[in-house]
């Protein structure tokens, strides 16, 4: 398998995990019981894709190479793995670009893939439990090696099919899946991606059975499991580590394993490393990430809503159409955003937001400033991409006291802002309000078109003065002599996987009939895909591109 078999296999896999993710939600019992493996799984994968379809654009002057395209899944992997699950899939996609560095992808470089990617796996945890996807990912090697003659479709369907016996043996190593009735979530993705190379390879798919909880011969819960540690994990927590080295992140992951659980830390093989860890203190994960290198794309979420048992009752009243009782008298909580261009402001604006001018630099101290001189018990701050990671945590640190609550929300970009400030409700607790706008910000694809203000080396080759860039995140995907021509090729990009709402925010410099084009591009060659276009007047981007 080429460069381009290998993508067909990635596609192949966002398919199959797609129209698995309920099923192996469903099956998601360990190591937190909160449904989102199949999820986590999904978004992962889909990060891996992104970046390796950027690498393979196609204004390439060349066929991408197996490893080119294999090392860029898993640096997308591991900077965009969701979950204890998305980060362990980052190193199974290391461990087939490591065994690909000189050539293709062929049965003896699938059997050292595989050994590779478990020996990876096994050393990124702390404590490694059996009747897990390790377990499975070690049966889905060993089945290839004994397979030491077969060709790569035989080898592929030798591993899957390992990996499928084994699945269905996670139940009699784990308690609490047995308990639950459950195979392994993870180990089932695992299974996916190995029915997906032999789907590719041999040019059919195995037939496996639909898993779902409480398969005839597994017992009932009895007990609870004993897998848990203590105190009972309250966050999980994720960041993107640089600037660091073995040593530091072997203390990293020591530290990690003192305050929680399902602590991974894991490397793309190229400089970039990925920690997640289950704790009852994220603050202190948080630190710990700060002692062992620079911190990026910090995500930390509760368990606690989870669990909560009145949050369980207002789910089931939304399922059933049953409007929610609104708190009486108003709630003493604020939005503050910052935004850059007068019009992008003014939308914040229009929506009750209080504004912090973006137009220039923005400083920590600036921003700690705003959030002290807001009047409201309450404060949700929508940075909007204004200052990195490590700076936001030092400001929400020292923002919060006795008379003031501050959270700070992850929107990385104003279109991100804006799609969480539209389903703001200040009727909600502000724990459930700053959720839901959390995960309408993280869920917002976000991209921009700029012109080069110089000659200068990107991800995806070198660009003149004036050429058009489009980027997706803080990534460029596209360099195209013609800034309408990039434009219209970054929203093909964005839209590849699907999306409902397009917002375009016009920046100060947008070309006359910039939005016209793209607007009616999308009208034609994605029907059904609701268009809204604002006056952002920003500075530096051209437009930026929100796909929800």
């Amino acid at each position: 398998m080429d460069g381009t078999a290998l993508l067909r296999w990635g596609r192949t896999c966002l398919d199959g995990l797609a129209h698995r993710r309920e099923e192996i939600n469903a099956l998601n019992v360990f190591p937190i019981p909160d449904a989102d493996t199949g999820t986590n799984l999904l978004a992962t994968m889909r990060a891996a894709m992104a970046a390796a379809e950027a690498i393979a654009a196609p204004s390439s002057a060349r066929e991408v190479t197996a490893h080119e395209v294999a090392a860029a899944m898993a640096r997308g992997a591991t900077i965009g793995a969701r979950g204890n699950s998305g980060i362990i899939l980052s190193q199974v996609l290391r461990g087939i670009a490591e065994a690909v560095h000189a050539g293709p992808l062929t049965a003896t470089t699938l059997r050292e893939a595989l050994r590779r990617a478990a020996v990876l796996v096994r050393a990124a945890l702390s404590v490694p439990i059996e009747g897990t996807i390790l377990t499975v990912l070690d049966c889905a090697a060993a089945s290839a090696a004994g397979d030491a003659d077969g060709t790569l479709a035989e080898v592929a369907l030798a591993a899957a099919d390992g990996a499928a016996k084994a699945l269905g043996e996670t139940p009699s190593q784990l308690g609490v899946l047995r308990d639950a009735g459950v195979v392994d979530a993870g180990a089932r993705g695992l299974v996916v991606l190995l029915d997906s190379l032999v789907s590719v390879t041999l040019g059919e798919i195995p037939s496996r059975p639909e898993y779902t909880p409480k398969e005839p011969g597994m017992t009932q819960p009895e007990s609870e499991p004993s897998e848990t540690a203590s105190p009972t994990p309250q966050f999980e927590v994720m960041y993107l580590l640089g600037d660091t080295d073995e040593a530091r992140l072997a203390t990293l992951r020591a530290r990690l394993a003192e305050l929680g659980d399902s602590v991974v830390v894991v490397g793309d093989g190229q400089g970039s490393w990925s920690a997640h860890v289950h704790c009852a203190d994220a603050g202190a994960a948080v630190e710990a990430g700060l002692v062992a290198g620079r911190l990026s794309g910090i995500r930390i979420e509760s368990f606690a809503l989870a669990r909560h048992e009145p949050l369980h009752d207002a789910a089931e009243q939304l399922v059933s159409g049953d409007e929610l009782p609104v708190p009486e008298g108003p709630t003493d909580r604020g939005i503050l955003a910052v935004a850059a261009g007068d019009g992008a402001a003014a939308l914040f604006e229009d929506a009750g937001a209080v504004v912090l001018d973006g137009d220039g630099p923005v400083t920590a101290a600036a921003l700690l400033d705003a959030i002290r001189a807001m009047p409201n018990r309450e404060v949700l701050v929508l940075p909007n991409g204004a200052l990195p990671a490590h700076d936001l945590v030092a400001v929400g640190v020292a923002a919060r006291d006795a008379h003031r609550d501050v959270l700070l929300l992850p929107s990385a970009s104003v279109v991100q802002g804006l799609a969480a400030l539209a389903v703001h409700d200040r009727g909600r607790i502000a724990v459930d309000d700053a959720f839901a706008m959390s995960e309408a910000a993280a869920t917002t694809r976000w991209g921009a078109l700029r012109a080069a203000a110089e000659r200068a080396l990107t991800m995806v080759g070198t660009c003149e003065a004036g050429d058009g860039l489009g980027l997706v995140g803080h990534d460029v995907v596209v360099i195209d002599h013609d800034v309408r021509a990039a434009g219209l090729t970054l929203l093909d990009r964005m839209l590849a996987f699907g999306g409902e709402l397009v917002t375009l925010l016009m920046g100060a410099a947008a070309p006359d009939g910039l939005a016209d084009a793209l607007a009616a591009h999308i009208g034609e060659g994605f029907p059904g895909v609701e268009v809204t276009v604002y006056s952002g007047g920003q500075h530096g981007d051209l437009v930026q591109i929100g796909v929800e």
